[in-house]
């Protein structure tokens, strides 16, 4: 058992996308919620709109205020002058993985983890129990589009968590259902060594409660070998596309707007459905939605219609807009799996049309660690994952956590690509960071027919817009 929740709660980074969750629920369910960020944002406005008391700027000791818990990001260093204080007043500190620990208490816990496509997976679930009328709690670490939100408390018996590996926060989960879409080399600069990572895959398939399920990938070797760490009473469940396991997907067809497939159980054709979400990858979480939901008990007719109408998550093969017959995406990929993933979606649903992206690099440290795929035990790296775009500009590094001496800088990462030949965009012509110079470098490159993406798990998908005012300048009639 996990310590009950006091009253007042006070969340250090209550911007970022998982802590505005737990603020969220603890809202819904009747708590003072109080929190502090750098910078206001959406999520930091829409927290304030529904009651939460939010400091924007430096962080400050008064902003504790009269809390009872304080729960911080793993962002946060220990000298943060809120946390400094919580601890001379002898307020509890958590981190948020065991606030969201709390929060799972006394209910059928569905975590879903994986290095990429848990947003995605963690979403559809979470959608296809609403729809079904089991009103789940949920907290994903992405907007799902049909909620307008990435949280929020359901009254039904089915709590839905993105479990993230970083920091390992999902060693904190003990689900009733837990499903692990993929185990690949990331977070290095926290874990180190990808067998440290491998490590923290193993404890977490030992998590799930006696009497739960293991639903793994059997696509990923490593998220496969997974099943040996279940425990006694554990039932393992695989899936995967277009290979042998328990549940199969197979004959996929994409007509350019749905991706229609057949579904096996134990070799005997199951059912037939469709998704929205474009390529194959989606197809495989697609997959493992559909198994986490029979799991739960969810019935056939319940769940093909909702994963007919699922639209997936924020900043995931998102449409920005169109203009001068270009057509403006966004999406977050910022691994190089992701990123070869996302050129082979586009390439499928835009035949024949000239691809661009924008892409920012997600961490210094990150850029280097993946820079080459099999060194790494990755079949492809930032070196060769950009070779199904047409055409490829790098803009500056989104930085986050670490100083620019732990990796590769993104002008060293420009230098490296060879396929397409990029473009580094230099911060130091532009303002905002070089969004200015990108929008337009990019646009000045751009002609009808062209899909655009922006790409990268930073800010970049600021640049869209801008984009696309540059483009509707430009055409007949305007200016």
């Amino acid at each position: 058992m996990t310590a009950p929740i006091p009253r007042r709660v006070h969340l250090v980074g209550i911007g970022g996308m998982h802590m505005s969750a737990i603020g969220r629920i603890l809202l819904a369910w009747g708590h003072q919620v109080s929190g502090s960020d750098l910078r206001r944002s959406p999520l930091t406005d829409a927290l304030a709109s529904i009651g939460a008391r939010v400091a924007i700027g430096p962080h400050a000791a008064a902003n504790v205020g009269d809390a009872d818990l304080v729960v911080t990001t793993s962002a946060a260093a220990a000298d943060n002058p809120e946390l400094v204080e919580a601890l001379r007043r002898g307020i509890p500190v958590i981190k948020r993985a065991e606030m969201v620990a709390r929060l799972m208490e006394g209910k059928t816990g569905v975590a879903i983890a994986g290095c990429h496509g848990k947003s995605t997976t963690s979403g559809l679930v979470a959608f296809v129990l609403k729809e079904a009328g089991r009103d789940p709690t949920f907290l994903v670490g992405a907007e799902v589009a049909a909620f307008g939100t990435n949280a929020a408390a359901g009254a039904g018996p089915h709590v839905v968590v993105e479990a993230d590996e970083y920091d390992r926060a999902f060693l904190s989960y003990h689900p009733r259902v837990a499903l692990v879409t993929n185990v690949e080399p990331d977070h290095l600069d926290y874990y180190k060594t990808y067998e440290a990572l491998k490590q923290a895959f193993g404890e977490f398939a030992a998590n799930v409660e006696e009497g739960g399920t293991l639903v793994l990938c059997a696509n990923d070797a490593e998220a496969l070998v997974l099943r040996e760490q279940a425990r006694p009473g554990v039932e393992v469940v695989t899936y995967a596309l277009d290979q042998r396991a328990e549940w199969r997907s197979s004959e996929v067809e994409d007509d350019g707007a749905t991706q229609r497939f057949n579904v096996y159980h134990h070799g005997q054709r199951f059912h037939s459905f469709s998704t929205s979400l474009p390529g194959r990858h989606n197809v495989q979480n697609a997959l493992g939605a559909v198994v986490v939901c029979l799991t739960l008990g969810l019935t056939l007719e319940e769940i093909e219609p909702a994963l007919a109408r699922y639209s997936g998550v924020r900043r995931r093969f998102e449409r920005v807009g169109e203009a001068a017959g270009v057509l403006v995406m966004d999406d977050y990929a910022h691994h190089p799996t992701e990123v070869e993933a996302l050129a082979a979606a586009a390439r499928s649903r835009f035949p024949g049309r000239r691809l661009v992206a924008l892409f920012q690099p997600h961490t210094y440290a990150r850029t280097r660690y993946l820079l080459d795929g099999p060194s790494t035990g990755l079949r492809t790296g930032f070196r060769t994952c950009f070779r199904g775009f047409d055409r490829l500009f790098i803009l500056e590094t989104y930085a986050a956590r670490e100083p620019i001496a732990d990796g590769m800088t993104a002008a060293q990462l420009a230098a490296e690509v060879k396929e397409p030949p990029p473009t580094y965009v230099d911060p130091s012509t532009g303002s905002g960071q070089g969004f200015e110079a990108a929008a337009d470098a990019v646009a000045a490159e751009l002609r009808p027919g062209d899909v655009f993406f922006t790409v990268g798990a930073g800010d970049v998908d600021t640049v869209g817009p801008m984009i696309l005012e540059r483009l509707r300048a430009s055409e007949p009639g305007c200016g």
